[in-house]
């Protein structure tokens, strides 16, 4: 049997150190894709809830997005007096919350709404986002209806490793999908 000299072992631990540094920062690249994914999918999620929340209800749901200085946060409110949900009526307690108020980086860390510099509109004859990520109308309320149809929109998410994707809501039918924006072709392409 052949035996090992401790410069071999010294040499072998050391290529195993370098090649395993080397892979550290992918994985974490990696890690950071998957957190904005699933970031990107809850709050689709969120926003299927409302719809189904509008249907079974009969009256109408929305997800609200607040500005705060840390960041954005959501929360999903039903419509307490048959006028649509209001940002009077909740901040009057008429329009309630239905769940907890959240804020993405809380549960996905790194991931928050927003966008790359001079990202371009998902919607080709629409206005890019610059500062705003919530396009969903000057009150950031998404709202849903009994008849399953909802506001028209689209909310910009942002990992922390430059992952830019975005929710998109489609007002007619009050579905959503989730698309990535590929900064190779500037072009955004279904997750």
């Amino acid at each position: 049997m052949a035996a090992f000299s401790l410069l071999d072992l010294v040499f072998a631990m050391g290529l195993a150190a370098t090649i395993g540094s080397m892979a550290i920062p992918q994985t974490l690249s990696s890690l950071d894709e998957v957190r904005t994914v699933a970031a990107a999918r809850h709050v689709s999620n969120q926003l299927q809830r409302a719809r189904t929340e509008a249907i079974a209800r009969g009256t109408a749901t929305a997800l609200r997005v607040t500005r705060l200085p840390s960041g954005y946060g959501f929360q999903l409110h039903v419509d307490g007096n048959r006028n649509g949900v209001l940002s009077a009526d909740i901040l009057a307690g008429v329009d309630q919350p239905i769940d907890a108020f959240e804020q993405l980086h809380d549960r996905f860390a790194g991931v928050e709404f927003g966008a790359l510099l001079a990202l371009p509109s998902v919607d080709p004859t629409g206005t890019p986002p610059g500062t705003d990520p919530i396009r969903v109308g000057a009150s950031d309320i998404a709202t849903f209806t009994p008849l399953g149809t909802s506001t028209s929109g689209s909310l910009y998410i942002l990992g922390r490793n430059g992952t830019q994707l975005v929710v998109r809501i489609y007002g007619q039918t009050g579905r959503t999908r989730v698309l990535r924006f590929q900064p190779g072709s500037a072009q955004w392409m279904p997750l």
